[in-house]
C-alpha cells in the first residue's frame, strides 16, 4: 500500500487537499470581497465628483442665463429644474451604492431604490413636451407609460412605509 493510501479517510479524501482547498476557497473568498467593496468605492467616489461638475455646471447655467437676461424664460427655467433633478438622482444613487458599501438593511437600498425612481419620473413628468413626439397619439401613450409608473412607485412606497412600519411594531 502506498503511503496516500494510509492517509487517505474511510471515504478515500486526502485530508491535507482538503485543508488546503478550503484555505484556497475561503482566501479567494476574502479578496474578491476586498475588490467588489473596492469597486463600489471607487463608484460612489465617480458619483460624488459627477455630484461636484453637474453642481458647478447648474451654477454657471444660472449665471450666464442671468448675464443673457434668458433667466426669466421659462424654458430655460424647466432646464434648471431639470438638471437640479438629474443631480438629486446622482445623489440617490450615490447614496445606494453607499449603502452597498456600508451593508446596510435591504428594506433601506430598496426605499433609496424607490426614491430614485420617484424623482426620475418626476424630473420626466416636468420636462415631458408633447412636440418632441412624432404624433400626439405618441405623447399620449408616453404620458399614460410615465403615470402609471409614478403611481406603481408611489404605491411601492406607500407598501414599504406600511409593511416596514408593522415589522417595527411586531419586533417590540
Amino acid at each position: 500500500m502506498s503511503e496516500d493510501a494510509d492517509d487517505a479517510n474511510a471515504d478515500g479524501r486526502v485530508p491535507d487537499v482538503e485543508v488546503s482547498w478550503s484555505r484556497f476557497t475561503e482566501t479567494y473568498v476574502v479578496v474578491l470581497e476586498r475588490f467588489i467593496r473596492g469597486v463600489e468605492v471607487a463608484t460612489a467616489t465617480v458619483f460624488a465628483a459627477l455630484f461636484a461638475i453637474g453642481v458647478a455646471d447648474l451654477l454657471l447655467q444660472i449665471v450666464q442665463s442671468a448675464r443673457t437676461g434668458r433667466i426669466t424664460d421659462p424654458l430655460v427655467v424647466i432646464g434648471f429644474i431639470d438638471t437640479g433633478l438629474l443631480l438629486l438622482i446622482i445623489v440617490e444613487v450615490y447614496q445606494t451604492v453607499l449603502a452597498y458599501v456600508q451593508e446596510s438593511e435591504t428594506r433601506s437600498i430598496v426605499r433609496l431604490i424607490i426614491y430614485t425612481g420617484v424623482i426620475a419620473m418626476v424630473r420626466k413628468a416636468i420636462i415631458f413636451r408633447t412636440g418632441e413626439y412624432q404624433t400626439t397619439q405618441d405623447a399620449l401613450f408616453a404620458a399614460v407609460a410615465y403615470t402609471i409608473i409614478i403611481f406603481g412607485l408611489v404605491a411601492l412606497l406607500l407598501t414599504e412605509r406600511v409593511y416596514g412600519e408593522t415589522r417595527l411594531i411586531e419586533s417590540e
